[in-house]
């Protein structure tokens, strides 16, 4: 017999220096102007992080948030997911286990998974995949920081879909027959003809960072091949996210009919908007992060977060948690709250 998986809590960590979409619009030298970006981009502002907000850094304090707000014991803790991106206080250190060590997790083991801005749906079937499957894990800690934004040169307007990007961090837990807030059916999928269309130019083995490219290597996260890029989402992108969604609600033997409130990732307002109409929700059933933008795959557990301090969900209410990461991957999954 299968175990009922439930979230416990969730935890948020947001640096408080903001970049606001005037300034956006400065650093875009005009290609961009304020209203645009405010009602075109659905920016009002983003996060930006301060010296002490590494990426590391930022997951330890959305972890020391999480355990604050549900009151579980980090010694209970059996796994660390951890989801905070690459891009970190130092390459090749394993984030998961130092979040492990400064949050107190002493029993637990750590690893982390990568697949952008979709991490942290495929971490939370990770979590209940494992859970089902091993005896000696009970509670789950999916945790991490983001800050790609570091990488934006707002002066390429081949990257204006990522000049939303902020900085952050989230962490939730999941543990075994919680009889609460039900992680039901997931469904992810990924194409891999858009792989190499976007990603950091410098840095990695390929184009190493050397004295001659040091000055744009910092600020290279680029689109390598916009016109495939482009042409392959348009073709198949929200089809590929309706199909997540449907089978997410097909596997959860939920009716679609049902969903009360949609936690998705932050991306240009028209998109959105669609998005919400399609699924039969109103604007008022969902909340759009343009006071935060894009803090990667930490979106969807700040969605459900500030859902819950705003009262968008009551007993019973079926939530989606929806998400696309660069290379390119969909996916979704149903809750059932309460």
């Amino acid at each position: 017999m299968k175990s009922l998986v439930g979230i416990v809590g969730t935890g948020i960590y947001i640096p408080q220096n903001k970049m606001t979409a005037r300034q956006i619009s400065a650093a875009t030298k005009g290609i961009w102007s304020e209203q645009a970006i405010v009602e075109k981009l659905g920016i009002h502002q983003i996060s930006i992080p301060g010296i002490e907000d590494g990426t590391q850094e930022m997951g330890v304090k959305a972890g020391l948030d999480v355990l604050k707000n549900t009151g579980v014991d980090p010694k209970s803790i059996d796994l660390i997911l951890c989801i905070g991106e690459e891009w970190k206080e130092y390459p090749l250190t394993t984030s998961g286990i130092y979040i492990q060590e400064q949050i107190g997790a002493e029993n637990a083991w750590a690893i982390d998974i990568q697949q952008r801005c979709g991490t942290t749906v495929a971490a939370m079937k990770i979590a209940k995949d494992m859970i089902t499957a091993d005896d000696e894990i009970n509670t789950v800690m999916i945790v991490g920081g983001y800050r790609n934004g570091d990488f934006i040169d707002y002066a390429d307007p081949k990257v204006s879909f990522m000049y939303n990007l902020s900085a952050g961090a989230g962490a939730m837990i999941l543990k075994r027959n919680h009889g609460r807030n039900l992680l039901l059916g997931t469904h992810i999928m990924t194409d891999g003809s858009l792989a190499r269309d976007a990603g950091v130019e410098f840095g990695g083995t390929t184009n190493p960072i050397s004295a001659e490219n040091v000055d744009i290597a910092y600020k290279s996260l680029r689109v390598f091949n916009e016109k495939h890029m482009k042409d392959r989402l348009n073709d198949v992108s929200m089809d590929n996210w309706m199909h997540c969604i449907n089978r997410a609600f097909e596997k959860s033997g939920v009716d679609r009919c049902q969903l009360g409130y949609l936690a998705g990732l932050h991306f240009k307002r028209s998109m959105y908007e669609y998005m919400v109409k399609e699924l039969g929700l109103t604007m008022d059933q969902t909340i759009y992060l343009e006071e935060y933008g894009h803090i990667g795959q930490i979106d969807q557990i700040l969605s459900l977060h500030l859902a819950q301090q705003q009262g968008k969900l009551s007993q019973g209410t079926i939530i989606s948690m929806i998400a696309a990461g660069i290379g390119y991957a969909w996916g979704a999954n149903v809750v059932r709250w309460g």
